[in-house]
């Protein structure tokens, strides 16, 4: 090929020839097949070996909106139920910043230094527009996320509480039939979900900072109520007096309630995460709790309210979906929301009108 910056004015200046360009794909590039889905006995089979691929497989089917991964879902879980139920399951909660995933990290390497395994659920913030998440709680547990003895498995937020929440617990059940014998639910922050995450664990734990002002919010929200135990964080150097104040006001707000239909009155203690200060302290609170329950019944007996608890909850789940993915239902509901809004209708009329179809035509 001729160019024009060959010709004898452009002396000292030439362009050599290019090379041929190389192919978009690598062609030593083997395609694979993908692997063939595991059968639930495999599956199973695995969980109970302790197969972290087998269990994490297993939690994903759990995850999977398909309708064919939740009846294998279903079945795994069908099968590893009796071997479930031999661990102590921790809901841990706080707000945003209090140090959650760096105790977590902490609390967790002083239960495995006592032997066993440990299971981390973290309930992950999602997106409200593209409902995404960033899943990036193993980030911030640095030494779990290494340990053999440990499993973090970080789940996304998004979609209906109630379906979360019952993925989680159904998750718990995998963990424990996996042999992990302590079980972490860390949730995404003071709020609803505490009340979900409460109705699956044994031990609530409450982590609050000092001099921030959330002691009037934590009461107001009723989340001390359901708190087992209240830790303030980040009680090291200039911040330890704080600490010290604050453990004081919860101490006090605690009074205001009645005693828990446990018969624990819940503890308050100081600690640092960061700097690994007064764990001990907390676990041994902890065990504390575990031991007064189990001697007076109530361990089992909260277990038992609780898998009644899901048992409704599950009903109502399915009513709920199968109400609104009906296409007639969803047709009556536009038309229905159009009368309302151009005030042909008021709003109990429209919903008396589908619900009669709906409990017309029910099978």
């Amino acid at each position: 090929m001729q160019h024009i910056e060959n010709e004898d004015c452009y002396n000292g200046l030439t362009v050599n020839s290019g090379v041929a360009q190389p192919p978009s794909v690598n062609p030593y590039i083997t395609h694979r097949r993908r692997k063939p889905m595991p059968t639930v006995g495999e599956i199973v089979e695995g969980i109970l070996k302790g197969d972290v691929t087998m269990l994490s497989r297993a939690v994903t089917l759990v995850e999977s909106l398909s309708a064919d991964h939740q009846t294998l879902a279903q079945e795994v879980i069908e099968k590893c139920l009796p071997y479930s139920g031999n661990s102590r399951r921790i809901g841990i909660t706080g707000v945003p910043g209090a140090g959650k995933s760096t105790s977590i990290d902490v609390f967790g390497l002083h239960v495995l230094k006592q032997g066993g395994k440990l299971a981390v659920l973290a309930i992950d913030p999602s997106s409200e527009r593209t409902k995404g998440s960033i899943l990036g709680d193993k980030t911030r547990m640095e030494k779990l996320a290494t340990h053999p003895g440990a499993f973090i498995r970080p789940s996304p937020s998004a979609g209906s509480l109630g379906g979360v929440a019952r993925k989680t617990r159904e998750t718990i059940v995998l963990c424990e039939a996996a042999g992990y014998n302590n079980i972490f639910v860390e949730t995404v922050g003071v709020g609803q979900s505490e009340t979900a995450v409460h109705s699956m664990v044994d031990f609530f734990l409450l982590i609050q900072l000092a001099g921030t002002g959330d002691e009037l919010q934590g009461i107001k929200r009723g989340i001390m109520e359901m708190a087992d135990g209240i830790v303030i964080n980040k009680a090291d150097g200039d911040n330890i007096d704080r600490a010290r104040l604050a453990q004081a006001q919860f101490k006090s707000a605690l009074r205001l309630f009645p005693t828990p239909a446990s018969g624990w009155t819940p503890e308050v203690l100081t600690y640092s995460g960061y700097y690994e200060l007064g764990i001990p302290e907390v676990w041994d609170m902890i065990d504390r709790y575990f031991d007064f329950v189990k001697a007076n019944g109530y361990f089992d007996t909260k277990r038992a309210q609780q898998a009644r608890y899901w048992m409704f909850e599950t009903i109502n789940e399915q009513l709920h979906a199968n109400f609104y993915n009906n296409p007639e239902i969803e047709k009556m509901l536009a038309e229905g929301e159009t009368d309302v809004l151009a005030n042909r209708r008021t709003s109990f009329a429209a919903a008396r009108t589908v619900l009669d179809y709906y409990f017309a035509n029910k099978r």
